[in-house]
C-alpha cells in the first residue's frame, strides 16, 4: 500500500514537472502566430473562471443566492468597481438572499 502511494506521488510530480519544463525547453523562439498568442493570453482567465464559477454557485446553501451574487457582481464590475467592492457587495447579496430564501 505504501509503495503505491509513493509511486502515485512520483507520477504526479513527474507530470507536473514535465508540463512546466517541456514548453521552456521545446519552445525557444518567440511565438509569432497571432492565434496561438491570443489563445495563450486567455488561458489563465479561462482556467480561473472554470475553477471559480462552480464554487460560486455551490458555496452557498442556496444556489439561487450564489447565482444572484454572481449576476450582481458582474453588473457592478461592468460599471468599473474594483475587486474588493465587488467581493463585499457579493457577500452582502448572498447574506441577504439567504436570509429571505
Amino acid at each position: 500500500m505504501t509503495a503505491q502511494i509513493y509511486i502515485s506521488i512520483f507520477v504526479a510530480a513527474a507530470v507536473s514537472y514535465l508540463i512546466r519544463v517541456l514548453p521552456l525547453t521545446l519552445i525557444r523562439k518567440p511565438i509569432k502566430n497571432r492565434f496561438l498568442r491570443s489563445f495563450l493570453y486567455y488561458v489563465p482567465y479561462v482556467t480561473l473562471a472554470a475553477m471559480t464559477f462552480p464554487a460560486i454557485v455551490e458555496a452557498t446553501s442556496s444556489p439561487i443566492a450564489g447565482i444572484l451574487a454572481l449576476v450582481v457582481g458582474i453588473v457592478i464590475s461592468y460599471f468599473g468597481a474594483g475587486l474588493l467592492p465587488v467581493a463585499c457587495v457579493c457577500c452582502a447579496v448572498v447574506f441577504i438572499a439567504e436570509l429571505f430564501l
